[in-house]
């Protein structure tokens, strides 16, 4: 498995939001998935918070341990391509987004106990996870 460091970690979050991002954009504009548009776009926006959290972070937390290893945590395990939503129902988007929230919350939650150490960006990390964590939750009630 190879090692990641921080700044990896943070460029690896800010690529599955702009990818999960334009998922939910492409779902919002599914005629099939009218009635969840609003459901859809709230996502999105919180994709795009968390863009923005890491990229935050990221420039904030500037230290020497930045280039420092970090062991135990592979990318690959969380990195995966996006269906279409442009051509899906409405049932298999919502399949699709739960599947979405599950793995971020992961990587997430994984990689803040992986960085413990910069407290920081492991704070940064859970913040991102909370805000997958409501895309969940509504993607449950909706």
């Amino acid at each position: 498995m190879p090692s990641v460091n921080f700044g990896a970690i943070f460029s690896f979050a800010e690529a599955l939001e702009k990818q999960d991002m334009e998922f939910y954009t492409a779902a919002a504009a599914n005629p099939a998935c009218a009635d969840h548009r609003d459901l859809f776009s709230g996502c999105a926006k919180n994709c795009k918070k968390n863009i923005s959290n890491a990229q935050r972070t990221r420039r904030e937390c500037v230290t020497e341990m930045i280039l420092e290893p970090i062991h135990g945590l592979n990318l690959d395990e969380f990195g995966e391509a996006v269906s279409d939503a442009t051509v899906m129902d409405a049932a298999a988007v919502l399949a699709e987004a739960a599947h979405l929230e599950e793995r971020a919350v992961q990587f997430y939650l994984t990689a803040a106990e992986k960085i413990k150490a910069l407290p920081e960006g492991a704070q940064g990390l859970k913040k991102s996870a909370k805000l997958r964590l409501r895309n969940r939750a509504a993607l449950e009630a909706g």
